[in-house]
């Protein structure tokens, strides 16, 4: 599908409907135009049911919807009667995307046409590698002082990287075969999603640093370079901002768990992001390159 002239392009990640208040929230979620495009960058839901869920209702009212998955997407937990794991269980929920007519990082990549455009819609799946690291430390001192300190993702119980050897290698394996698709595209600017940053930057103000090293891989550092990003989007981080990174725009969208946006002076909302917004916008404030 192609989109043509009208409407917004608007972006949302990190849902987490297995909570009462963000199931909500996704009931409230409605677009401005018929003509809107919305962008899930990952964690709607831990258990296939909830993703369902969700993405149908969002599917239901936008024009489009486009996915990429976040790491509790990838969790097998024991809450749910879906017991596959790593690879297959990806595959499941690209399965369950396409009976629900929503973009996948499988799909082709399609182009948006409103305002702004044209620009191709680049949905990606590529994780991390562990080499988002505290300065002096290696992985495995990193993944030590993680444990030490009781700041360990929960990805290293529930998340499995099955057939591949580790997640390190899972997302070389991803890298890879993105790398190749992207490649070979046209020089028509993109809208670049993935769950996690593609810059190490962001995560230079999370409260607790050792957890950095599950937020993505170094080897993107200059994707929105190399790939002519108009726009970045990204989630995964709780801590919804609008960057500059190299003059290119980069989106952090998350609504995340209620203990976190409740105490926000702003509900969760759709974050537009074609055609630009106007205006300062205080409560995600622009950082200047860091590089």
């Amino acid at each position: 599908m192609v989109g043509e002239g009208g409407g917004s392009l608007v972006a949302i990640s990190d849902l987490h409907v297995g909570y009462a208040d963000n199931r909500r929230i996704v009931d409230e979620l409605r677009p401005e135009s018929p003509e809107d495009w919305l962008l899930v960058a990952g964690d709607v839901g831990e258990t296939v049911s909830h993703i369902e869920w969700a993405l149908g209702q969002l599917r239901e009212r936008f024009a489009r919807v486009v996915w990429v998955p976040g790491n509790h997407e990838l969790w097998t937990p024991a809450t749910d009667p879906v017991t596959l794991r790593g690879e297959e269980r990806y595959r499941h929920v690209v399965d369950l995307c396409r009976r629900l007519d929503v973009v996948t990082p499988e799909d082709p990549y399609e182009i948006w046409r409103g305002p702004e455009g044209p620009v191709r819609i680049v949905p990606l799946f590529l994780g991390y590698d562990y080499t988002f690291l505290p300065d002096g430390l290696d992985r495995e001192e990193a993944l030590a002082e993680a444990h030490r300190t009781g700041i360990v993702c929960t990805d290293e119980y529930l998340l499995h990287p099955d057939p591949h050897p580790s997640r390190q290698a899972w997302c070389a394996a991803r890298l890879a075969q993105t790398r190749a698709r992207l490649d070979a595209l046209d020089e028509m600017p993109t809208v670049l999603v993935n769950h996690y940053p593609l810059v190490r930057e962001p995560t230079r103000i999370l409260r607790f640093p050792i957890f950095a090293q599950w937020c993505g891989t170094t080897a993107t550092a200059d994707w929105h370079l190399r790939y002519r990003a108009a726009v970045v989007v990204y989630g995964h981080l709780h801590i919804p901002r609008t960057s500059v990174y190299d003059g290119v725009r980069f989106e952090e969208v998350s609504v995340g768990y209620p203990r976190e946006w409740k105490r926000r002076p702003n509900p969760p909302r759709l974050r537009r992001i074609l055609p630009t917004p106007p205006g300062e916008l205080p409560e995600w404030p622009a950082i200047q390159p860091l590089r």
